[in-house]
């Protein structure tokens, strides 16, 4: 039985999603969410492919760096609503991303403590 509920290629892959999801909301007015919850996460527990965790990883480190740009930018109001959301501000949202990203880290933290990573994540 696994650690967790999921492998660690489901859990990147969904870490990447819903970062990306979020970003995409905060910055484009004319974003559309993917369908909760199959849109968030992988159909598969392993990478289709060889590249494919090198390729979310660099998905969701450019994600990461450009929400933190936002955020970190003095043109950013951080406390105002987001003109095409419903009362959502880019500071909920980054706290969101960071909060979310701290609970599935976690998740792969468990399977590294214990030892029981994946041949192919």
């Amino acid at each position: 039985m696994p650690p967790v509920p999921h492998t660690p290629w489901r859990l990147l892959e969904h870490l990447r999603i819903t970062q990306w999801d979020i970003l995409r909301f905060t910055t484009d007015p004319g974003h559309t969410s993917p369908d909760w919850p199959e849109g968030y996460w992988p159909s598969g527990d392993a990478p289709p492919d060889d590249a494919a965790w090198e390729r979310a990883m660099a998905a969701y480190r450019a994600d990461d760096r450009a929400m933190q740009a936002l955020v970190a930018d003095p043109a950013t109001d951080l406390l105002s609503p987001i003109p095409h959301g419903s009362s959502q501000t880019v500071l909920r949202e980054a706290l969101i991303v960071a909060d979310h990203a701290a609970y599935h880290l976690g998740q792969l933290a468990v399977y590294r403590l214990l030892g029981r990573w994946p041949e192919d994540a």
